[in-house]
């Protein structure tokens, strides 16, 4: 795969999901973590949140994934920076809401295959820094994990009086599995998808109303 070559709210039962999404190029009903799948806000225990989720390439990622004619964009209100001093991209999102350890953003991001025009969206990417994934809202209402959370660098937690301010720093972020790897690469026609490297270092701060 090109990138091992460059680096070296319910839903169903995880496995099941990934079989499913397997089969019906991203189709289908899909699982997540449970904390993840828990937001909404009918839920008594999501909160309104600000803040902001950023997620940035790694080494090699950006020239893997244009040579293999695949680009990575943000969905509003996300936003897209790129930097050609050191082929990445970063993708930011506002956060809107959490959940106990999820953490709701807008927007979203995608990858299109410019050749065929298949593509893969993520839309409301909710980020949970205890099951340690990104989970994402399909274009069918399903969900599904694209991204799992290997490491979190740094942990900080600030409080003013009412208002509680959580940091994360440093996050190693992957694809999933080889089974979600392979899923994005037969759903955009390609072999760009790997989960054996580092796709993305993320930050994540989020600010709300103590309970």
């Amino acid at each position: 795969m090109v990138l091992a070559q460059v680096c070296g709210h319910k839903s169903r039962a995880i496995t099941v999901g990934l079989l499913a999404i397997s089969m019906l190029g991203f189709s289908g009903a899909t699982g997540t973590a449970a904390s993840a799948a828990e937001f909404s806000y009918d839920n008594p225990n999501t909160q309104d949140a600000t803040g902001a989720f950023a997620m940035t390439t790694g080494p090699g990622i950006m020239p893997a994934l244009t040579s293999a004619g695949i680009t990575f964009e943000a969905i509003s209100p996300g936003t897209r920076t790129t930097s050609v001093t050191t082929a990445t991209t970063r993708i930011s999102l506002p956060v809107v809401a959490k959940t106990r350890t999820a953490n709701a953003t807008a927007g979203g991001f995608k990858f299109t295959n410019t050749k065929t025009r298949e593509s893969v969206s993520c839309f409301i990417p909710t980020i949970d820094t205890r099951a340690r994934v990104i989970d994402c809202k399909l274009n069918t209402g399903y969900n599904d994990i694209f991204f799992e959370i290997e490491d979190i660098e740094s942990r900080e937690f600030l409080s003013n009086n009412s208002i509680r301010t959580s940091v994360f720093t440093g996050m190693t972020i992957k694809v999933k599995s080889e089974l979600t790897a392979q899923t994005l690469n037969d759903t955009l026609s390609t072999t760009v998808f790997s989960n054996s490297v580092t796709f993305a270092t993320g930050n994540l701060t989020v600010t709300r109303l103590a309970p």
